[in-house]
């Protein structure tokens, strides 16, 4: 596992749930999406919380690292696997996500 993100209807409220509950900093941006550090050091797991952007987007996501995005994504087609966000750069040079469903329908982020 890569990051994991939680996305709210309220981020604000759901960052200080997990801030309060188990002692983590959340630092946000300009536009309240919120990176956080659980404390555990520098090989610890990332991640954000946020708000929603889109209907249906809300929930707690994993992000799995893959050296070869679109090779991850067709083998998970093949698998039977839907995909909910077409691969995308992210801003500031980190890199390329794409989300994927696993059999269930829940939701896998891949990073590359």
């Amino acid at each position: 596992m890569a990051f994991f993100e939680i996305v709210s209807n309220d981020a604000p409220k759901i960052q200080s749930f997990y801030a309060g509950l188990f002692g983590w900093t959340v630092q946000n941006d300009d536009d309240g999406y919120g990176l956080v550090d659980t404390g555990a050091g520098d090989d610890a797991v990332g991640g954000g919380i946020g708000p929603s952007m889109a209907p249906g987007d809300t929930g707690v996501k994993i992000y799995v690292r893959t050296p070869a995005l679109e090779d991850t994504i067709a083998r998970a087609q093949t698998l039977g696997s839907t995909v909910y966000l077409e691969p995308m750069d992210l801003p500031g040079g980190y890199g390329r996500i794409a989300v994927v469903s696993d059999p269930d329908g829940n939701p896998v982020g891949l990073w590359s």
